[in-house]
C-alpha cells in the first residue's frame, strides 16, 4: 500500500482517537518516544531516538502495585497498563531489541505481566532507515536498516510517500481500517531497491565470539579496557536490550508502593550484597560483565546477541569508548 506524507498526520489523527499513539517526538531538545494527541507531533525524519523504544514496554520508573492498610488488613491494588498502544515509527534495531526482551520477560522461570500485558496491547509500526548514523552497526547484528521482523506494520520512505507493508496479522487486519491505496509497480521498486542497497555493517564480525569470550574471563585483555571508563551508565540506560533492574518499597504511614526502576550494571552499588560485600569492585569487573553479558551469556541462555548495533552507546560515551572496537580487539587477543 503507498501512504503520502500528505496524509500522514490525519491517519495518526484518526488512529489517536481510539489508541494510545506513541510516535518520536521532540522534547527539550531531543527526539524521544512519547504520546501524541494529534499528527502533526510526530517526528519521522530524524535518526534513532535518544532513548531506545524499550521505554514503552519497560519504563524507566512504575509503580508496580501499591497497598494501604487499616482495621481491615492489606489491601493491594496492581498497576497493569492494558491500553491499546500503537508504537509509530519504530526503528528496525529498537524492534529487534524488543523481540529480545521477550526472551527476559517470559521464559521457563519467570513471566513478567506488566511487561507481557504492555507487549500484547501493543502494535508496533516499524520505520526503516534509508541514511543509518555512522555508529550503527545493526547489519552485522542479525537486524539491519530495513529489518521486518517484530514490526506489525512495516514503513519504507521513498521520498514523498511511504511503501506500506502489513507484516503481522494485527498489522494488516488495521491496514484494511485506514482505507489506503495499493502501491504502484515503481513505488514498489524504489522500496525493494532501498531495502537492498542500504546497510550499517560497521565491518562487526561476532562469529565465533561468543566461544571465544568462554576462555578469556581471566585474561589481561580486561586489565585495560575499562581504564577510560567514568562509570556513568550512559551506555547502559541508553541501550536498548539492558534491562537490569532494582525494586524499592516506598511508604508513608498506613500506605505505600513498590517501584520498579531501571538499574546498570556499570554501577558499583549494583552488585553490592547486604553482608557489604561487592563481588564487582573496580570498573575492570563492571566492563566484563557488560561485554560478557551481551556476546557470551545472553547467548547461552537465549541463543542470540544482546546488541542491536543500534550505536547509542558509542554516541553517547562521555569518554569515546567504542564497543566495535572492543569486539575487535577481542577478536584479535591470543
Amino acid at each position: 500500500m503507498i501512504l503520502n506524507k500528505g496524509e500522514l498526520a490525519k491517519i495518526l489523527d484518526k488512529l489517536a482517537r481510539e489508541y494510545r499513539v506513541i510516535a518520536p517526538v521532540e522534547k527539550d531538545g531531543l527526539i524521544q518516544y512519547g504520546a501524541i494527541k494529534g499528527g502533526e507531533e510526530a517526528c519521522l525524519n530524524n535518526s534513532n531516538t535518544k532513548k531506545p523504544g524499550k521505554e514503552i514496554l519497560f519504563p524507566q520508573s512504575e509503580e508496580l502495585f501499591n497497598y494501604t492498610v487499616d482495621a481491615e488488613g492489606v489491601r493491594t491494588k496492581e498497576n497493569i497498563d492494558a491500553t491499546g498502544t500503537i508504537v509509530f515509527g519504530m526503528r528496525p534495531c529498537d524492534v529487534k531489541a524488543i523481540l529480545l526482551l521477550d526472551n527476559v520477560f517470559k521464559n521457563d522461570q519467570y513471566e513478567d505481566v506488566y511487561y507481557l500485558t504492555r507487549r500484547a496491547n501493543t502494535l508496533i509500526v516499524g520505520l526503516g532507515c534509508n541514511e543509518p548514523g555512522i555508529t550503527c552497526f545493526c547489519s552485522s547484528m542479525d537486524c539491519g536498516p530495513f529489518a521486518k521482523e517484530g514490526s506489525d506494520i512495516f514503513l519504507t520512505d521513498i521520498g514523498e510517500a511511504y511503501v506500506v507493508e502489513g507484516i503481522s496479522e494485527k498489522g494488516q487486519e488495521l491496514l484494511g481500517k485506514l482505507g489506503l491505496s495499493e502501491a504502484g509497480e515503481e513505488a514498489k521498486a524504489e522500496a525493494a531497491k532501498l531495502q537492498a542497497e542500504v546497510k550499517a555493517d560497521g565491518s562487526i564480525n561476532i562469529e565465533g565470539l561468543a566461544e571465544k569470550l568462554n576462555g578469556m574471563f581471566e585474561h589481561s585483555y580486561w586489565d585495560s579496557l575499562h581504564e577510560k571508563c567514568i562509570g556513568c551508565g550512559a551506555c547502559t540506560y541508553l541501550c536498548p536490550t539492558c534491562h537490569c533492574f532494582d525494586i524499592a518499597d516506598e511508604a508513608t504511614d498506613c500506605s505505600g508502593c513498590r517501584v520498579r526502576n531501571w538499574d546498570a550494571c556499570m554501577f558499583p552499588l549494583f552488585t553490592l550484597h547486604g553482608s557489604g560485600h561487592n563481588p564487582r569492585t573496580g570498573g575492570k569487573a563492571r566492563w566484563r560483565q557488560r561485554l560478557m553479558h551481551k556476546f557470551n551469556y545472553f547467548v547461552d541462555r537465549y541463543n542470540a546477541t544482546a546488541c542491536v548495533g543500534c550505536g547509542r552507546c558509542i554516541k553517547n560515551c562521555p569518554v569515546n569508548l567504542d564497543i566495535r572496537q572492543a569486539l575487535a580487539d577481542v577478536r584479535a587477543v591470543d
